[in-house]
Order: structure tokens, then C-alpha cells, then sequence
């Protein structure tokens, strides 16, 4: 894969929104690598997820824009001129969706759309590859949940994404400015938010280990998938790549199904100590919470060869290792 990406992004220019965040930091590391062009936008705001510890290994290798994809303005200029947007910016917690609903909505939905008319006016050649989430399914009436899964989502943060989505699935084929859509489940990895469960609570149960305290597992039954961040960066390229793609929806996943407390138990033996204690839910958890979640990824596994290469296993100890190195820059 990485001659033929080399071949394809060597030369090009590349936006990525929500750039020095935990993904879009890996993103932009593997572009700059392939020979691309890379600005940056992120607002740095201390709620998400920028952190400009995570681009120091390569900052002399990319353009940072500490902007907010909100400033209708900013963007209209910073599309000028770039191949690909890769669109990552957004509001992540559910719960701070539901208790502050507005922010939410100006950022996974009203600043989408104002992106989309940035690129339309500007630059309607861009190709854009969207983060979506599979948070906009709700609770699963199947399983693995394909992508012709009805949406109904449970939260605010899943129907603004649900918004945002279609927003470019419509610019795609009314407007022509291609787009593309990833349904991310559970990514994990180096560089994820831990100091609160904002992004993904799995961050937060290595801070516990880390620090010597027991893991809380809510509920403990539930069964997830998890996706690499390397794995969903091959995601992103392929798509950006491939002009098929165009309109298209695709979910991600992982290469195993596990319940809470068996993950829990998992990291627990890469730490090599630590214990864990399954809680009850929080009640304003519970009633957004999805219960069991693994994805169908037989679409792009298919249509673009995509499919995870790293075990959750792997995922972990490496993820674990980096945060043993680097702690005190993610706290």
C-alpha cells in the first residue's frame, strides 16, 4: 500500500480539520510522509481533542492553521487550492451533547455545512473524506450492523453527525463536490484524549492503570469493536484515493468482538498490573448508551481492500507503552 499511496498523495495538497487532534495527527503524519502538502486546522480549543504535543515528531513538516472551522471566512480561504479536505473537526462527547446541546450543533452540523459551501464556492474540485461515527445508528437491531442499518441515533452529538453526514452525501450528488463518508467505531491508539472519557473511554481506563487506580467498567456486558488509528488512516487514504468512492458510506471496525469486562481484564494483563471493578451505569449514561456494537466491514474490506491488520492485543500494548513515555503531555 504505501508505494501505490506514495504514488497517489506525492505532490498533492491535503486539508485536514481537527488536524493536531488525536486521528487527524496520524493522518497528517502518514501524508507529510507520502510526500503531500499538509495543512492543519484546529482550534486548539481545550474541551477537544488538539494537543500540539501530538504533531511535535513532524511539526516542521506541516502548515498549522490554529483556526476554527466555525469561521465561515477562514475556511473559504483555506480550501483554496487543496486536493483532498479531510474532515475531522467535531464535538465527540455524548454526554456534553445532551447537558450543552448548542455547541454540539455548531460544530458537528451548522459548520459542516458551512464547509461544504466554502468548498463549493471556492473550490468544488476538492475531494472530501467525512468522519462520521457509528454513533448515528443508535441501538443495533442487528448484528454486525452493515451500513443499510436504519439511523437513529440516541443522542444530540449522533443527530448532528447523522446532519453532517448527509450534508455531504447531498453536496456529493446535487452539487458535485466529491465526498465521501467513514463511520468510525471505537478508534484507539497513541495520541487519543485521556485525562476524560470525551473521546473514548478507553483513554481514560489506561490513565487509571497508569496512575495505579482500578478501572471502572460501566455495565461490563456490552460488546464492542475497536479500530486501530493506523488502520483507520489506511481508511482515510484509500477512500481519498479511489474516485469510486464518491457518494459512498463505509464503516470501519475491528478484527475482534469483545465485552467490557473481558477488554478490562485485556489491559489490565498488558499493563502487567491493575485491577478493575465493574459499576453500575451512571443513569444519564444509561439511557443513551447503545448497548452491544460490532461492525459490518465487509463494504470497503470489498470495495477497497481495507481491512485491520493489528490484533486489539497489539493495539493496546503499543498504546500503553506510548502513554508510560508520555504521560504528563496528555494530562
Amino acid at each position: 500500500m504505501g508505494e501505490l499511496m506514495k504514488s497517489h498523495f506525492e505532490g498533492s495538497k491535503a486539508l485536514i480539520t481537527g488536524g493536531i487532534g488525536f486521528i487527524g495527527s496520524h493522518l497528517a503524519e502518514r501524508l507529510a510522509g507520502l510526500g503531500a502538502e499538509v495543512t492543519l486546522i484546529d482550534s486548539l480549543i481545550p474541551d477537544y481533542g488538539g494537543n500540539l504535543f501530538n504533531i511535535e515528531p513532524f511539526r516542521h513538516q506541516v502548515h498549522v492553521n490554529v483556526s476554527d472551522v466555525r469561521d465561515t471566512y477562514s475556511m473559504r480561504h483555506l480550501v483554496q487550492g487543496q486536493d483532498y479536505l479531510f474532515n475531522l473537526a467535531g464535538q465527540t462527547s455524548h454526554l456534553d451533547s445532551m447537558r450543552n446541546p448548542e455547541p454540539d450543533l455548531e460544530i458537528n452540523c451548522r459548520a459542516q455545512l458551512s464547509i461544504l459551501e466554502a468548498c463549493r464556492a471556492c473550490n468544488p474540485k476538492i475531494k472530501i473524506v467525512f468522519a462520521s461515527t457509528r454513533q448515528i445508528y443508535g441501538r443495533p437491531q442487528q448484528l454486525p450492523v452493515p451500513e443499510t442499518h436504519p439511523l437513529n441515533p440516541v443522542d444530540v452529538n449522533g443527530i448532528n453527525k447523522m446532519a453532517g453526514e448527509k450534508y455531504h452525501l447531498l453536496y456529493n450528488d446535487v452539487h458535485g463536490v466529491s465526498a465521501a463518508v467513514l463511520r468510525l467505531t471505537n478508534t484507539i491508539g497513541p495520541r487519543m484524549r485521556i485525562k476524560d472519557a470525551r473521546q473514548t473511554f478507553v483513554g481514560v481506563w489506561i490513565r487509571q492503570l497508569l496512575e495505579g487506580k482500578p478501572i471502572e467498567v460501566w455495565g461490563g456486558q456490552q460488546l464492542r469493536d475497536f479500530t486501530d488509528v493506523d488502520d483507520a488512516v489506511d481508511a482515510f487514504l484509500l477512500t481519498a484515493a479511489d474516485p469510486k468512492t464518491n457518494g459512498e458510506v463505509y464503516n470501519l471496525g475491528g478484527s475482534e468482538v469483545i465485552d467490557l469486562g473481558s477488554l478490562a481484564k485485556l489491559l489490565v494483563a498488558v499493563n502487567g498490573s491493575g485491577e478493575f471493578a465493574v459499576k453500575e451505569f451512571p443513569a444519564e449514561r444509561h439511557k443513551i448508551d447503545i448497548g452491544d456494537y460490532y461492525s459490518d466491514f465487509s463494504k470497503i474490506e470489498s470495495e477497497l481492500g481495507w481491512k485491520p491488520k493489528r490484533s486489539l492485543r497489539e493495539t493496546l500494548e503499543g498504546t500503553v507503552k506510548f502513554y508510560r513515555e508520555h504521560l504528563a503531555a496528555y494530562l
